[in-house]
């Protein structure tokens, strides 16, 4: 509680003033470890954005409303996780709930799977929950175009355009 204006203090009563700090030094990354303002970009090196482990509790919401077809929850979830980061770190922000139905959509889980996309998508969510390679493929078969749309977008478009929200020819492309 502060004294009143009237009740005398000393000097040494009154509050002590810090000393005054010297401005920084200049400073950049020179370590090995230290990216500095430039994110490394190429494969295997991911999609960074905010937030991103958002994403899990955003897609354990889905899991009731999926038709797996052949593939765990794991798998799924696991599989389709990358493409929605992908999709939010495109918009520089962190993952909503609409960066995951179309992850989940364009590879039929969200139901309508037409028999040639669930044929294409056995062998690719196969253990991917387990295989690193495998979740970059699955992300990288997505084109940037696809993530770019807005979910109604990709709700119209699916299933009838499936192969070409893939960034497959209609023609029947297959997955190594």
């Amino acid at each position: 509680m502060a004294a009143p204006e009237y009740v005398p203090i000393t000097r040494d009563q009154q509050p002590r003033r810090g000393l005054g700090l010297p401005p920084a030094r200049s400073w950049v990354a020179g370590r090995p470890g230290e990216l500095g303002a430039a994110q490394p970009e190429g494969p295997m090196l991911g999609n960074p954005g905010p937030d991103q482990g958002y994403a899990l509790k955003l897609a354990r919401g889905f899991a009731p409303r999926l038709e797996l077809g052949g593939v765990t929850l794991d798998d799924a979830i696991e599989g389709c996780l990358g493409v929605a980061l992908h999709r939010a770190s495109i918009f520089g922000r962190a993952p909503v709930v609409h960066d995951l139905d179309i992850a989940f959509r364009v590879w039929g889980f969200l139901g309508d799977a037409p028999a040639g996309l669930v044929a294409l998508r056995g062998p690719l969510f196969q253990a991917a929950s387990h295989h690193y390679v495998d979740q970059r493929a699955i992300v990288d078969l997505v084109p940037e175009s696809t993530l770019r749309s807005t979910h109604q977008e990709v709700a119209r478009r699916f299933p009838a355009e499936w192969q070409a929200l893939l960034g497959l020819e209609a023609g029947g492309a297959t997955a190594a």
